[in-house]
């Protein structure tokens, strides 16, 4: 079986992205379904949920301070927040690519710095080809699955993670220390990159991801088929 897997996107350029991730969850086993703002979402009728990169996300939803070159939508901040607490609600799983792991963090009560390179002094990367370095948390999820050596990945972002949304741990930093990745510590599965596996898939850490997350996917639809034959046979005993 082939769970589905509902990808949000940019209206401006998930046209372009789309496909790469969608190839993804194929390569994992799965199938998927396009949502983007405007058009209809629905958790209930998906297995899976990825939330895309992209546009910045508005601090009104954090209580920041908005910065001038921030590229907002706010309704897709409404459409992918909604969708992330509606997910968690529901029990399937989550992959948060880019602004997707900024917004899983934010959807989860955490807040984002706006300008992370110029907190940390760091150096920006912005490019689909791996050239940034990403060192892995040990006794993490994101261990468990791409293991702990050094990761070298791509970087298009400008915000980052700040303050931790509930039930959230950190799974990977950069050499400055600038957070790269988050999890959730309990069921269900939630895992945010803060780069863009999308684009390395010929790299088999990078498709355990896109793995990770199919097979919690098709675990969930499993659970939920099983349970009108339990309900069934509770009432033949009853």
């Amino acid at each position: 079986m082939r769970p589905l897997i509902g990808i949000s996107t940019s209206r401006r350029t998930g046209w372009r992205v789309y496909p790469f991730i969608a190839l993804g969850v194929w390569l994992a086993g799965g199938r998927s379904r396009r949502w983007q703002a405007g058009k209809r979402a629905e958790v209930t009728n998906v297995d899976g949920v990825i939330v895309g990169g992209g546009d910045d996300i508005s601090p009104e939803l954090y209580g920041g301070e908005l910065v001038a070159t921030a590229v907002l939508d706010p309704d897709r901040d409404a459409l992918e927040r909604c969708l992330v607490e509606e997910a968690m609600t529901q029990g399937k799983p989550v992959l948060g690519i880019c602004r997707g792991a900024q917004m899983l963090n934010v959807a989860l009560g955490g807040n984002l710095y706006q300008d992370a390179y110029a907190h940390y002094g760091a150096r920006k990367h912005s490019t689909i080809l791996p050239k940034k370095d990403v060192v892995v948390e040990p006794d993490t999820r994101l261990a468990a699955l791409a293991g702990t050596e050094p990761m070298r990945v791509n970087a298009l972002h400008s915000q980052a993670v700040d303050r931790l949304g509930a039930g959230l741990r950190v799974a990977a930093r950069d050499t400055s220390g600038m957070v790269q990745a988050v999890e959730r510590v309990e069921e269900p599965f939630a895992l945010g990159v803060q780069w863009h596996p999308e684009y390395l898939t010929y790299a088999h850490r990078q498709r355990a991801l896109f793995r990770a997350l199919v097979a919690a996917a098709r675990a969930q639809a499993q659970h939920r088929a099983q349970l009108p034959e339990v309900s069934a046979t509770a009432q033949q005993l009853s």
